[in-house]
């Protein structure tokens, strides 16, 4: 009968071999494997996302709406009297004027973008400080905002968190709960969820 080491010794060359996948800032990978190094495809800073997803979440009634890029489109914008679009880390999908049903003259879409990496490295703070100043606009002026990025899952989901969370006097786990529930897809990065938790202390 084998010793017990000698048992540990024979299980060893039965586990499966493994790799390590690093993603740095520049989109870069690298895989580790058997003590060696390969270079891998760069990967994008967001998600790719190629199902259609034209149905925004109403956050607050009559006010606050998140959604995918695919939300951007004159009919969905309409559809949801949507006045204002925040677009997150991904420049404002293009769209034409469009007219209000039963009017004649053209309305117009307030539009802003803000810069932002879905990177757990991203400053979120510097990203909140311009994202509300936008909603809070749209809000005094008595519209609706549609914050959006590609997939509608981390970047434009950090802003509507954090922005109930800083203007809505909410807690993390009230925010992303309410957020949760109207969109479940929702999924900030790690690095993200951690610095909207640092907001309440």
């Amino acid at each position: 009968m084998a010793s017990f080491l000698e048992q540990l010794r024979n299980r060893k060359t039965q586990l499966q071999r493994t790799e390590t996948t690093v993603t740095y800032m520049d989109g870069s990978r690298k895989i580790f494997r058997n003590n060696c190094e390969i270079d891998a495809p760069p990967r994008l800073g967001f998600i790719v996302d190629n199902s259609p997803d034209q149905v925004p979440a109403c956050i607050v009634s009559q006010f606050l709406y998140l959604g995918s890029q695919d939300c951007v489109r004159p009919e969905v914008l309409e559809k949801y009297g949507i006045t204002h679009v925040l677009s997150v880390g991904i420049e404002t999908p293009p769209f034409d004027e469009w007219r209000t049903k039963g009017e004649q003259q053209q309305s117009r879409v307030e539009t802003r973008f803000v810069e932002c990496l879905d990177l757990p490295e991203t400053n979120l703070a510097e990203v909140l400080a311009k994202t509300n100043a936008f909603i809070d606009g749209c809000r005094a002026c008595g519209g609706r905002v549609l914050v959006h990025c590609n997939a509608g899952v981390s970047r434009s989901t950090s802003v509507v968190v954090g922005y109930l969370m800083e203007r809505c006097d909410q807690s993390f786990m009230q925010a992303f709960g309410t957020v949760k529930s109207k969109r479940p897809c929702v999924q900030p990065n790690a690095g993200f969820i951690k610095q909207l938790k640092q907001l309440q202390s």
